[in-house]
Protein backbone atom coordinates (compact mmCIF):
# COMPACT_ATOMS: atom_id res chain seq x y z
CA UNK A 1 0.00 0.00 0.00
CA UNK A 2 1.20 3.81 -0.44
CA UNK A 3 3.49 4.64 2.58
CA UNK A 4 2.47 6.83 5.13
CA UNK A 5 3.73 10.37 5.05
CA UNK A 6 6.59 9.68 7.51
CA UNK A 7 7.66 6.87 5.98
CA UNK A 8 8.08 3.70 6.82
CA UNK A 9 10.77 0.83 6.04
CA UNK A 10 12.83 -1.61 7.23
CA UNK A 11 16.37 -1.60 9.01
CA UNK A 12 18.39 -4.56 10.03
CA UNK A 13 19.14 -4.09 13.70
CA UNK A 14 22.53 -5.66 14.11
CA UNK A 15 23.72 -7.84 16.78
CA UNK A 16 24.90 -7.33 20.18
CA UNK A 17 27.27 -8.90 22.34
CA UNK A 18 27.93 -8.89 25.99
CA UNK A 19 31.79 -8.06 27.10
CA UNK A 20 32.66 -11.32 26.97
CA UNK A 21 31.82 -11.65 24.00
CA UNK A 22 28.37 -13.85 24.49
CA UNK A 23 25.47 -12.84 22.13
CA UNK A 24 23.13 -10.79 23.92
CA UNK A 25 21.02 -9.45 21.28
CA UNK A 26 20.74 -11.30 17.68
CA UNK A 27 20.76 -9.07 14.41
CA UNK A 28 16.41 -8.84 13.18
CA UNK A 29 14.81 -6.87 11.02
CA UNK A 30 13.16 -3.51 12.47
CA UNK A 31 10.48 -1.31 10.81
CA UNK A 32 11.27 2.17 11.32
CA UNK A 33 7.94 4.20 10.80
CA UNK A 34 8.84 7.97 11.74
CA UNK A 35 10.20 8.00 15.43
CA UNK A 36 8.74 4.40 16.16
CA UNK A 37 10.52 1.04 15.63
CA UNK A 38 8.52 -2.37 15.52
CA UNK A 39 10.72 -5.54 15.40
CA UNK A 40 9.39 -8.12 13.51
CA UNK A 41 10.80 -10.82 15.18
CA UNK A 42 12.49 -12.13 12.22
CA UNK A 43 16.04 -13.25 11.73
CA UNK A 44 18.73 -11.82 8.92
CA UNK A 45 18.05 -14.70 6.34
CA UNK A 46 14.17 -14.31 6.75
CA UNK A 47 13.77 -10.96 4.46
CA UNK A 48 10.86 -12.17 2.76
CA UNK A 49 8.52 -12.72 5.84
CA UNK A 50 10.17 -9.27 7.43
CA UNK A 51 8.47 -7.81 3.96
CA UNK A 52 5.44 -9.30 4.67
CA UNK A 53 5.18 -7.64 8.37
CA UNK A 54 5.88 -4.38 6.97
CA UNK A 55 3.14 -4.51 4.28
CA UNK A 56 0.18 -5.44 6.70
CA UNK A 57 2.00 -2.63 8.66
CA UNK A 58 1.58 -0.13 6.13
CA UNK A 59 -1.67 -1.74 4.87
CA UNK A 60 -3.10 -0.98 8.46
CA UNK A 61 -1.96 1.99 8.68
CA UNK A 62 -3.32 2.93 4.83
CA UNK A 63 -6.61 4.84 4.51
CA UNK A 64 -7.75 4.64 0.65
CA UNK A 65 -10.17 7.42 -1.04
CA UNK A 66 -13.83 6.44 -0.49
CA UNK A 67 -15.16 8.99 -2.91
CA UNK A 68 -17.69 7.64 -4.92
CA UNK A 69 -18.45 7.24 -8.96
CA UNK A 70 -14.65 8.55 -10.02
CA UNK A 71 -13.47 7.96 -13.33
CA UNK A 72 -10.85 4.70 -13.91
CA UNK A 73 -8.03 7.14 -13.89
CA UNK A 74 -8.65 9.07 -10.90
CA UNK A 75 -8.98 5.64 -9.03
CA UNK A 76 -5.53 4.15 -7.39
CA UNK A 77 -5.76 0.13 -7.39
CA UNK A 78 -3.86 0.28 -3.90
CA UNK A 79 -7.19 1.93 -2.51
CA UNK A 80 -9.13 -0.43 -4.20
CA UNK A 81 -7.16 -3.64 -3.20
CA UNK A 82 -7.33 -1.61 0.61
CA UNK A 83 -11.02 -1.29 0.79
CA UNK A 84 -11.60 -4.83 -0.21
CA UNK A 85 -9.01 -5.66 2.74
CA UNK A 86 -11.08 -4.13 4.88
CA UNK A 87 -14.49 -5.02 4.02
CA UNK A 88 -14.52 -8.14 2.46
CA UNK A 89 -11.07 -10.40 3.40
CA UNK A 90 -12.39 -11.06 7.29
CA UNK A 91 -15.21 -12.74 5.83
CA UNK A 92 -13.17 -15.57 4.19
CA UNK A 93 -12.71 -18.75 5.57
CA UNK A 94 -8.39 -18.54 4.89
CA UNK A 95 -7.77 -14.59 5.41
CA UNK A 96 -4.70 -14.95 6.42
CA UNK A 97 -4.14 -16.35 2.51
CA UNK A 98 -6.42 -13.58 0.62
CA UNK A 99 -4.09 -11.28 2.82
CA UNK A 100 -1.08 -12.27 1.31
CA UNK A 101 -2.17 -12.75 -2.40
CA UNK A 102 -3.20 -9.17 -1.84
CA UNK A 103 -0.01 -7.76 -0.79
CA UNK A 104 1.62 -9.69 -3.59
CA UNK A 105 -0.60 -8.20 -6.40
CA UNK A 106 -0.12 -4.35 -4.53
CA UNK A 107 3.42 -4.78 -4.59
CA UNK A 108 3.35 -4.97 -8.39
CA UNK A 109 -0.09 -2.69 -8.94
CA UNK A 110 -0.01 0.01 -6.13
CA UNK A 111 1.58 2.73 -8.74
CA UNK A 112 -1.24 2.12 -10.91
CA UNK A 113 -4.91 3.15 -11.58
CA UNK A 114 -7.84 0.87 -12.85
CA UNK A 115 -7.43 2.24 -16.35
CA UNK A 116 -4.27 0.38 -16.68
CA UNK A 117 -5.73 -3.01 -15.84
CA UNK A 118 -5.99 -4.24 -19.51
CA UNK A 119 -4.83 -7.73 -21.09
CA UNK A 120 -1.26 -6.23 -21.64
CA UNK A 121 -0.70 -5.67 -18.01
CA UNK A 122 -2.45 -8.85 -17.01
CA UNK A 123 -0.23 -11.01 -18.64
CA UNK A 124 2.72 -8.78 -17.82
CA UNK A 125 2.04 -9.46 -14.21
CA UNK A 126 1.70 -13.23 -14.82
CA UNK A 127 4.98 -12.99 -16.35
CA UNK A 128 6.76 -11.31 -13.83
CA UNK A 129 5.23 -13.74 -11.33
CA UNK A 130 6.51 -16.92 -12.97
CA UNK A 131 9.72 -15.28 -13.22
CA UNK A 132 9.85 -15.38 -8.46
CA UNK A 133 10.26 -17.80 -6.64
CA UNK A 134 8.22 -19.36 -3.55
CA UNK A 135 8.80 -16.78 -0.68
CA UNK A 136 8.85 -19.92 1.28
CA UNK A 137 11.69 -21.20 -0.54
CA UNK A 138 15.04 -21.19 0.60
CA UNK A 139 17.69 -22.54 -1.47
CA UNK A 140 20.50 -21.98 0.44
CA UNK A 141 19.46 -24.41 3.30
CA UNK A 142 17.86 -26.65 1.24
CA UNK A 143 20.70 -27.25 -1.10
CA UNK A 144 17.86 -27.91 -4.44
CA UNK A 145 16.32 -25.41 -6.90
CA UNK A 146 13.68 -23.02 -5.53
CA UNK A 147 10.43 -23.55 -6.86
CA UNK A 148 9.05 -21.22 -9.37
CA UNK A 149 5.38 -19.73 -8.80
CA UNK A 150 3.37 -21.19 -11.44
CA UNK A 151 0.81 -19.53 -13.98
CA UNK A 152 -2.30 -21.36 -11.69
CA UNK A 153 -0.67 -19.25 -9.03
CA UNK A 154 -0.94 -16.12 -10.39
CA UNK A 155 -4.17 -16.67 -11.83
CA UNK A 156 -5.45 -16.93 -8.41
CA UNK A 157 -4.04 -13.73 -7.62
CA UNK A 158 -5.53 -12.32 -10.34
CA UNK A 159 -9.13 -13.61 -9.26
CA UNK A 160 -8.33 -11.51 -6.30
CA UNK A 161 -7.97 -8.14 -8.05
CA UNK A 162 -11.16 -9.00 -9.97
CA UNK A 163 -13.29 -9.73 -6.85
CA UNK A 164 -11.52 -6.45 -5.45
CA UNK A 165 -12.23 -4.70 -8.27
CA UNK A 166 -15.73 -6.25 -8.39
CA UNK A 167 -16.72 -5.14 -4.94
CA UNK A 168 -15.13 -1.54 -5.35
CA UNK A 169 -18.05 -1.27 -8.33
CA UNK A 170 -20.60 -2.49 -6.33
CA UNK A 171 -19.87 0.09 -3.76
CA UNK A 172 -20.84 2.91 -6.17
CA UNK A 173 -17.30 4.05 -5.62
CA UNK A 174 -16.10 3.79 -9.49
CA UNK A 175 -18.40 4.78 -12.81
CA UNK A 176 -17.20 2.29 -15.21
CA UNK A 177 -17.04 -1.47 -15.15
CA UNK A 178 -13.30 -2.68 -15.24
CA UNK A 179 -12.79 -6.30 -16.13
CA UNK A 180 -9.77 -8.41 -15.39
CA UNK A 181 -7.87 -10.55 -18.04
CA UNK A 182 -7.39 -13.82 -16.74
CA UNK A 183 -4.90 -16.44 -18.54
CA UNK A 184 -6.36 -19.88 -18.81
CA UNK A 185 -6.70 -22.45 -16.75
CA UNK A 186 -4.04 -25.17 -15.61
CA UNK A 187 -5.36 -28.16 -16.70
CA UNK A 188 -7.20 -30.65 -14.15
CA UNK A 189 -4.63 -33.03 -12.68
CA UNK A 190 -4.98 -36.59 -13.32
CA UNK A 191 -2.33 -37.54 -10.86
CA UNK A 192 -3.59 -40.40 -8.19
CA UNK A 193 -2.09 -41.98 -5.88
CA UNK A 194 -2.22 -46.66 -6.34
CA UNK A 195 -2.44 -48.57 -3.00
CA UNK A 196 1.20 -49.57 -3.25
CA UNK A 197 2.18 -45.82 -3.63
CA UNK A 198 0.00 -44.93 -0.88
CA UNK A 199 1.65 -47.34 1.36
CA UNK A 200 4.82 -46.13 0.85
CA UNK A 201 4.20 -42.77 1.35
CA UNK A 202 2.48 -43.92 4.92
CA UNK A 203 5.61 -45.91 5.77
CA UNK A 204 7.70 -43.41 4.78
CA UNK A 205 5.84 -40.52 6.97
CA UNK A 206 5.89 -43.61 10.03
CA UNK A 207 9.31 -44.06 9.63
CA UNK A 208 10.94 -40.28 9.31
CA UNK A 209 13.32 -39.51 12.05
CA UNK A 210 15.10 -36.26 13.03
CA UNK A 211 17.94 -35.92 11.84
CA UNK A 212 21.37 -34.17 13.61
CA UNK A 213 24.60 -33.74 12.25
CA UNK A 214 23.70 -35.61 8.78
CA UNK A 215 22.68 -38.47 11.22
CA UNK A 216 19.22 -39.86 11.84
CA UNK A 217 18.15 -40.18 15.48
CA UNK A 218 15.65 -41.97 17.13
CA UNK A 219 12.96 -38.90 17.27
CA UNK A 220 10.15 -40.14 15.26
CA UNK A 221 9.05 -36.45 13.40
CA UNK A 222 6.52 -37.40 10.96
CA UNK A 223 3.73 -39.74 12.53
CA UNK A 224 1.52 -36.73 12.73
CA UNK A 225 1.86 -36.80 8.89
CA UNK A 226 1.35 -39.86 8.70
CA UNK A 227 -2.19 -39.70 10.99
CA UNK A 228 -2.92 -36.78 8.22
CA UNK A 229 -2.44 -39.12 5.40
CA UNK A 230 -5.10 -41.48 6.36
CA UNK A 231 -7.67 -39.24 7.37
CA UNK A 232 -7.18 -37.47 3.82
CA UNK A 233 -7.09 -41.19 1.73
CA UNK A 234 -10.05 -42.05 3.63
CA UNK A 235 -12.23 -39.43 3.79
CA UNK A 236 -10.97 -37.54 0.43
CA UNK A 237 -11.25 -34.15 3.01
CA UNK A 238 -9.01 -31.16 2.08
CA UNK A 239 -5.82 -30.43 3.95
CA UNK A 240 -7.11 -27.26 5.67
CA UNK A 241 -10.15 -28.87 6.88
CA UNK A 242 -8.22 -32.17 8.49
CA UNK A 243 -5.66 -29.87 10.47
CA UNK A 244 -8.38 -27.80 11.47
CA UNK A 245 -10.62 -30.30 13.11
CA UNK A 246 -11.00 -31.56 16.91
CA UNK A 247 -11.78 -34.38 18.57
CA UNK A 248 -14.86 -32.65 20.41
CA UNK A 249 -16.70 -29.58 19.55
CA UNK A 250 -15.03 -26.43 19.03
CA UNK A 251 -15.54 -23.09 18.28
CA UNK A 252 -13.20 -22.36 14.99
CA UNK A 253 -13.12 -25.53 14.01
CA UNK A 254 -14.35 -28.99 12.92
CA UNK A 255 -14.57 -32.12 15.12
CA UNK A 256 -14.81 -35.83 14.59
CA UNK A 257 -17.94 -37.51 16.83
CA UNK A 258 -16.20 -41.21 17.67
CA UNK A 259 -19.43 -42.27 18.82
CA UNK A 260 -21.51 -41.54 16.31
CA UNK A 261 -18.47 -42.16 13.87
CA UNK A 262 -19.04 -38.96 12.02
CA UNK A 263 -16.54 -36.29 10.93
CA UNK A 264 -18.14 -32.56 10.85
CA UNK A 265 -15.57 -30.82 8.80
CA UNK A 266 -17.27 -27.46 8.39
CA UNK A 267 -15.81 -25.34 11.59
CA UNK A 268 -18.58 -24.26 14.26
CA UNK A 269 -18.98 -20.84 13.52
CA UNK A 270 -18.22 -20.66 9.91
CA UNK A 271 -20.98 -20.04 7.12
CA UNK A 272 -20.97 -22.10 4.28
CA UNK A 273 -18.68 -21.42 1.26
CA UNK A 274 -18.52 -23.01 -2.27
CA UNK A 275 -16.31 -25.23 -1.25
CA UNK A 276 -18.83 -27.50 0.40
CA UNK A 277 -17.75 -29.38 3.81
CA UNK A 278 -20.49 -31.43 4.72
CA UNK A 279 -20.50 -34.20 7.48
CA UNK A 280 -18.73 -37.53 6.52
CA UNK A 281 -19.58 -40.74 7.95
CA UNK A 282 -15.79 -42.14 9.00
CA UNK A 283 -15.40 -45.67 7.59
CA UNK A 284 -14.91 -48.61 10.23
CA UNK A 285 -10.84 -48.67 9.71
CA UNK A 286 -10.45 -45.13 10.09
CA UNK A 287 -12.89 -44.74 13.44
CA UNK A 288 -10.62 -47.58 15.12
CA UNK A 289 -7.45 -45.51 14.12
CA UNK A 290 -8.88 -42.41 15.62
CA UNK A 291 -10.25 -44.01 18.88
CA UNK A 292 -6.93 -45.21 19.46
CA UNK A 293 -4.77 -42.29 18.75
CA UNK A 294 -7.41 -40.56 21.09
CA UNK A 295 -6.96 -42.94 23.80
CA UNK A 296 -2.91 -42.60 23.62
CA UNK A 297 -3.20 -39.18 23.90
CA UNK A 298 -1.77 -38.50 20.44
CA UNK A 299 -5.15 -36.11 19.44
CA UNK A 300 -6.10 -34.30 22.41
CA UNK A 301 -6.74 -30.78 21.20
CA UNK A 302 -6.80 -31.65 17.61
CA UNK A 303 -6.80 -33.85 15.08
CA UNK A 304 -3.29 -33.65 13.95
CA UNK A 305 -0.43 -32.18 16.42
CA UNK A 306 2.80 -32.32 16.91
CA UNK A 307 4.28 -31.97 20.78
CA UNK A 308 1.22 -31.79 22.06
CA UNK A 309 -0.03 -28.46 19.74
CA UNK A 310 -2.18 -28.21 16.38
CA UNK A 311 -0.63 -28.24 13.47
CA UNK A 312 -1.63 -25.80 10.94
CA UNK A 313 0.16 -27.05 7.85
CA UNK A 314 1.99 -30.35 6.72
CA UNK A 315 3.19 -29.11 3.59
CA UNK A 316 7.14 -30.05 4.55
CA UNK A 317 6.76 -32.61 6.57
CA UNK A 318 4.27 -34.00 3.80
CA UNK A 319 7.20 -33.16 0.88
CA UNK A 320 9.70 -34.87 3.05
CA UNK A 321 7.52 -38.24 3.07
CA UNK A 322 7.00 -37.57 -0.94
CA UNK A 323 11.31 -37.32 -1.23
CA UNK A 324 12.12 -40.66 1.31
CA UNK A 325 9.09 -42.32 -0.89
CA UNK A 326 10.79 -42.27 -3.92
CA UNK A 327 7.08 -40.35 -5.61
CA UNK A 328 7.42 -37.56 -8.15
CA UNK A 329 6.81 -33.50 -6.74
CA UNK A 330 3.58 -33.60 -7.91
CA UNK A 331 2.48 -35.73 -5.38
CA UNK A 332 0.96 -32.93 -2.95
CA UNK A 333 -1.58 -32.77 0.25
CA UNK A 334 -4.28 -32.19 -2.27
CA UNK A 335 -3.86 -35.49 -4.23
CA UNK A 336 -5.19 -37.59 -1.62
CA UNK A 337 -8.77 -35.96 -2.22
CA UNK A 338 -8.05 -37.02 -6.02
CA UNK A 339 -6.99 -40.30 -4.48
CA UNK A 340 -9.89 -40.98 -2.28
CA UNK A 341 -12.46 -39.88 -5.55
CA UNK A 342 -10.63 -42.22 -7.44
CA UNK A 343 -10.87 -45.58 -5.55
CA UNK A 344 -14.74 -44.70 -4.82
CA UNK A 345 -15.28 -44.64 -8.39
CA UNK A 346 -13.01 -47.61 -9.27
CA UNK A 347 -15.01 -49.40 -6.56
CA UNK A 348 -18.12 -48.75 -8.17
CA UNK A 349 -19.51 -46.51 -5.81
CA UNK A 350 -23.19 -44.97 -6.84
CA UNK A 351 -22.44 -41.17 -8.00
CA UNK A 352 -24.64 -39.40 -6.25
CA UNK A 353 -23.59 -41.23 -2.47
CA UNK A 354 -19.60 -40.73 -3.41
CA UNK A 355 -20.36 -37.01 -4.50
CA UNK A 356 -22.32 -36.72 -1.24
CA UNK A 357 -18.89 -38.43 0.45
CA UNK A 358 -16.72 -35.94 -1.10
CA UNK A 359 -18.52 -32.95 -0.78
CA UNK A 360 -18.86 -31.88 -4.58
CA UNK A 361 -22.13 -32.03 -7.16
CA UNK A 362 -22.70 -35.21 -8.98
CA UNK A 363 -21.63 -33.10 -12.51
CA UNK A 364 -17.68 -32.37 -10.81
CA UNK A 365 -17.67 -35.83 -9.78
CA UNK A 366 -18.51 -37.19 -12.89
CA UNK A 367 -16.44 -35.14 -15.46
CA UNK A 368 -13.50 -35.43 -13.46
CA UNK A 369 -13.73 -39.11 -12.08
CA UNK A 370 -16.01 -40.49 -14.30
CA UNK A 371 -13.84 -42.36 -16.58
CA UNK A 372 -12.76 -44.55 -13.47
CA UNK A 373 -15.78 -46.40 -13.17
CA UNK A 374 -16.52 -49.69 -14.00
CA UNK A 375 -19.72 -48.82 -15.76
CA UNK A 376 -18.19 -45.76 -17.78
CA UNK A 377 -19.73 -45.67 -20.65
CA UNK A 378 -20.76 -49.36 -20.44
CA UNK A 379 -24.05 -49.10 -22.39
CA UNK A 380 -22.49 -47.37 -25.25
CA UNK A 381 -19.56 -49.77 -25.74
CA UNK A 382 -22.35 -53.42 -25.18
CA UNK A 383 -24.36 -51.35 -27.77
CA UNK A 384 -21.67 -50.85 -30.40
CA UNK A 385 -19.98 -54.62 -29.35
CA UNK A 386 -23.24 -56.29 -30.92
CA UNK A 387 -24.67 -57.18 -27.05
CA UNK A 388 -27.86 -57.50 -26.21
CA UNK A 389 -28.85 -57.03 -30.13
CA UNK A 390 -32.59 -58.11 -29.34
CA UNK A 391 -33.21 -55.16 -27.29
CA UNK A 392 -32.46 -53.03 -30.52
CA UNK A 393 -35.37 -52.72 -33.06
CA UNK A 394 -33.21 -51.82 -35.85
CA UNK A 395 -31.56 -55.40 -35.65
CA UNK A 396 -34.66 -56.79 -35.10
CA UNK A 397 -35.40 -55.21 -39.02
CA UNK A 398 -31.48 -56.71 -40.00
CA UNK A 399 -30.90 -53.45 -41.21
CA UNK A 400 -27.45 -52.95 -39.21
CA UNK A 401 -25.95 -56.52 -38.93
CA UNK A 402 -24.61 -56.00 -42.33
CA UNK A 403 -21.97 -52.83 -41.12
CA UNK A 404 -21.52 -54.40 -37.85
CA UNK A 405 -19.88 -56.81 -39.16
CA UNK A 406 -18.09 -54.78 -41.48
CA UNK A 407 -16.95 -52.30 -38.53
CA UNK A 408 -15.93 -55.96 -36.90
CA UNK A 409 -13.98 -57.03 -40.02
CA UNK A 410 -12.03 -53.63 -39.98
CA UNK A 411 -10.71 -53.58 -36.78
CA UNK A 412 -8.91 -57.14 -37.13
CA UNK A 413 -8.02 -55.86 -40.58
CA UNK A 414 -10.08 -58.27 -42.71
CA UNK A 415 -10.40 -56.63 -46.11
Amino acid sequence: MPRPAKGARLWLRPEERNPDGTLRKRAVWVIRDGSRKISTGCATADRADAERILGEHLADKYQPNRKRGRHPSEILIADVLAIYLTDVAPRHAREDETKQRVLTLDAWWADKTLADVNGANCRAYVDHRCAQPWKAAKPDRTRRPPRMVTAGAARRELEDLRAAINHHRREGLCSEIVSVALPPRTEARERWLTRSEAAQLLWAAWRAKQVMRNKDTRRAVGRHVARFILVGLYTGTRSSAICGAALMPTIGRGHIDLERGLFYRRAIGRRQTKKRQPPVKLPTRLLAHLRRWERLGLARKALVEWNGKPVESVRKGFETAVRAAGLSAEVTPHILRHTCATWLMQSGVNLWEAAGFLGMTVQQLEQSYGHHHPDYQEQAVAALGGQHGARNPVNKEGRSGANVTKIDDISRGVK
